[in-house]
């Protein structure tokens, strides 16, 4: 696998999925009992924003800029969902002493980051070279154990996770045929052995058919399951993603309430042309 996140770090599909995920953390961790923390498909665990990769494709200019920028601005009009993401944000970045307005926090820097004593971050990253870079940053944390494996393998190793709490998240970077496929039969396959899990599947949505497709697949597992999708765009307004989105399955309460405000404001800002569209919507299962 060639795919390299360091040229899409920080952008719209990146702030609507981390975004989602540090409420997750939050929301999971008021109770006390330790989590398992599995990320299947980790990359770096943060980004230099001003390096050649990111210089070449400054995707984050139209992602996290902006959603700095505005919240700058006028603090008072910034939903709690967004507040929170962006103090953890910075949480995340002063634990690894680097600046806040230079680097992106991945995932793995935002789970490292809210861990506490009783919890455990597993990390799994097939690219030789990335994997080596993610278990160099983590060598002195304890609470995280980096996995250079494939992460389509590793959920049938990882889950169930002995504490029976975790949260999974399933980001493949949609550049091979049939990730759709495989992230349903992840989900299948991680809901027999472990089905109180919180399932996080981002996906992204180059064919509005297929993802609806998709989605009612994943619907059909009978799990509780949320989606939230932004569209920047209309389909073929412009090159490059213009739409991406996050199922979870098994929310913790809450998240769907906070989810509505924060996507009404974050849609707006995000928009790059006609077309640009959001939504938060319950798929299936008993709520």
């Amino acid at each position: 696998m060639n795919y390299r996140h360091a040229f899409h770090a920080g952008n719209f599909a990146d702030v609507l999925k981390h975004m989602v995920l540090s409420d997750c953390l939050r929301r999971l961790m008021v109770k006390d009992k330790g989590l398992a923390l599995i990320d299947l498909f980790a990359g770096i665990g943060w980004y230099d924003l001003a390096s050649e990769e990111a210089a070449r494709s400054p995707e984050w200019e139209g992602g996290i800029a902006r959603v700095k920028a505005k919240a700058a601005s006028n603090a008072a009009e910034v939903p709690a969902l967004v507040a929170n993401w962006l103090s953890d944000t910075a949480s995340a970045l002063h634990v690894q002493g680097l600046e806040t307005g230079r680097h992106y926090p991945g995932s793995p820097a935002l789970m490292a980051a809210a861990c506490r004593a009783q919890d455990r971050v597993m990390l799994c990253e097939l690219h030789r070279e990335d994997s080596l870079t993610l278990t160099a940053r983590f060598k002195d944390d304890r609470n995280v154990t980096v996995h250079p494996t494939n992460g389509w393998a590793a959920i049938r190793t990882l889950v169930p996770p002995p504490t029976r709490r975790g949260l999974i998240l399933i980001d493949p970077p949609f550049e091979q045929p049939g990730e759709f496929d495989r992230m349903e039969l992840a989900l299948r396959d991680g809901l027999e052995r472990f089905a109180t899990g919180t399932y996080l599947l981002w996906y992204a949505c180059k064919d509005a058919a297929a993802c609806d497709r998709w989605l009612g697949d994943i619907g059909r597992t009978g799990a509780r399951c949320l989606d939230a999708r932004l569209s920047v765009a209309g389909a073929g307004l412009m090159p490059g993603l213009l739409a991406a989105g996050i199922v979870v399955v098994n929310p913790p309460f809450g998240l769907e309430e906070a989810l509505g405000p924060a996507l009404d404001w974050l849609g707006p800002l995000l928009q790059r042309g006609a077309g640009a569209q959001w939504h938060v919507r319950r798929m299936s299962g008993v709520w």
